[in-house]
């Protein structure tokens, strides 16, 4: 039995018909939470009978650049433009909730 591959090539994949970007990091500061996650889910149950959610970390790097952020995606495969405006707007109103839920003012 051979070990599996860690690192390895992926050839040209279909994309979602639908890609949303969450700048979770930067509006919140931090990674986003599994609980977190699960509440998006089951907004987004509303809205697609099907759907993935990614959490991930990006670094970035240019001649004079440097990023890291935490993003979260949402990819649904087929959605028409009202129903990517709805996931639109509930991202938004859910990662703010997020922000809302653990930010204190000083």
């Amino acid at each position: 039995m051979s070990d599996p591959a860690v690192a390895f090539r992926v050839h040209g994949h279909e994309r979602a018909g639908l890609e949303v970007r969450v700048n979770f990091g930067v509006l919140t500061g931090r990674t986003v939470t599994p609980a977190e996650i699960d509440d998006l889910a089951r907004l987004l149950r509303t809205l697609a009978p099907s759907f993935q959610i990614v959490s991930e970390e990006r670094h970035e790097f240019g001649d004079s650049i440097e990023a890291s952020l935490h993003q979260v995606v949402i990819e649904i495969s087929e959605a028409d433009d009202d129903i990517a405006t709805e996931v639109v707007g509930t991202a938004e109103l859910w990662a703010r909730a997020c922000y809302a839920a653990r930010h204190i003012e000083i």
